[in-house]
């Protein structure tokens, strides 16, 4: 029975990860605020966590590729409960910055050693269903996890905010301790498993694709609520309908792949939703240059739409690559996804600061035509479609 629902609280861990990750984008005024620093300097709470997450992900997957998964990923959870804890005592910035920092490094095991965990869970025919299901978590903390954030730091506090993710994660601590199998280990992640992935041309081409789709996403997204401040002069309400929107899309999105991967195959579905990253982000720039609300609002449901099944595929894609290596992939595409983070997060910021807020929409397009061409190199062969 605990094998049924131990997805469930791996999807749960999911969604206490992403939001623990990215809920400085749902309230970077507040945090700036209160912290008396500039939204830029608030920002870089993003930037310089994704360069930890960037390289604790391979780091932490290697050096605790032989523990219980059960224990290290309740472990996980509890690390990231008493960090959120113990941001009601931070007094300042630099001591923000730092809480912030340890916490990433500690939720960097999460997602990969939960994508592994899956694919052990779950047979070879239900494996890319089970993936899907899990990273679900991602989406709904986008769909009500970041809008609950915007408005609880702007009507209760940023830090009580912060205190119920800590209350949450031990939750998660918890369930996973009830439902996963005791004694649950993976393959050992060895120098030689990184050696393999890296001469592996498709899974280079995957971790790529990544890259480029999240830095585009992340040139806008991390200072969506800003952006829109500035350019449709929008209250806190629009601001958390907007991560709404995308949250909400996103959960859309995810479902709908979850229906349509077995008919489509992974690579065919990834062309649809990066098609809607794509078009969503034409959308924000067609509409930031009227200020037109709406359009903006359109904007963010179409990126949502695509965001969250986009990851769900290539966490797919990369374990059918290299199924024996699957925490291993796992982690890469993490530690990558959080180097799209800071590229992303540092192009946009730097555009911000100079008051160029179109520039934000167009360096997005760049980076995703980028990844749309990538995509096109990693097409299958007419009898691997589905693969």
């Amino acid at each position: 029975m605990n094998r049924i629902v131990a997805p469930t609280a791996l999807m749960l861990g999911n969604f206490v990860t992403g939001l623990a990750i990215m809920s400085p984008a749902g309230m970077l005024g507040d945090l700036a605020a209160g912290l008396s620093v500039s939204v830029r300097q608030a920002g870089l709470l993003i930037t310089f966590g994704a360069v930890v997450l960037c390289i604790g992900s391979p780091l932490m997957t290697w050096l605790t590729s032989r523990a219980d998964r059960r224990l290290l990923l309740a472990g996980t959870m509890f690390g990231i409960a008493l960090t959120h804890v113990a941001a009601l005592l931070v007094p300042d910035y630099a001591g923000m910055l730092v809480l912030r920092l340890i916490m990433l490094a500690i939720a960097a095991a999460f997602t990969p050693m939960a994508a592994g965990t899956a694919a052990l869970l779950a047979s070879e025919a239900r494996r890319a269903g089970t993936i899907v299901y899990v990273f679900l978590g991602w989406s709904l903390a986008f769909a009500f996890g970041l809008p609950l954030v915007t408005f609880l730091a702007a009507h209760v506090g940023w830090r009580e905010t912060l205190l119920a993710i800590g209350v949450l994660a031990l939750l998660a601590a918890f369930l996973i301790l009830a439902c996963l199998p005791r004694g649950l280990t993976g393959s050992a992640v060895e120098l030689r498993t990184w050696i393999a992935l890296g001469r592996d041309r498709l899974v280079v081409l995957l971790l790529l694709i990544t890259t480029f789709q999240i830095a585009g996403q992340f040139c806008v997204f991390t200072f969506l609520g800003p952006l829109l401040l500035k350019l449709a002069q929008a209250g806190p309400e629009w601001i958390g309908t907007a991560f709404g929107l995308f949250g909400v899309c996103g959960f859309v999105g995810n479902l709908l792949a979850l229906r349509v991967v077995g008919a489509l195959g992974p690579f065919r579905t990834s062309v649809f939703y990066l098609a809607m990253l794509l078009l969503g982000s034409v959308v924000w720039s067609v509409g930031a240059v009227g200020a037109v609300l709406p359009v903006l609002l359109l904007a963010s449901a179409l990126w949502g739409f695509g965001f969250a099944a986009l990851n769900s595929m290539q966490q797919t894609r990369l374990v059918a690559a290299a199924p024996q290596f699957a925490s291993a992939s796992v982690a890469l595409n993490t530690s990558v996804i959080y180097v799209g983070q800071a590229i992303g997060s540092g192009v946009g910021g730097w555009l911000f600061e100079r008051g160029n807020l179109l520039g934000n929409g167009y360096a997005g397009i760049t980076f995703l035509v980028l990844a749309l061409g990538t995509l096109a190199l990693t097409r299958p062969q007419p009898a691997q479609l589905r693969a």
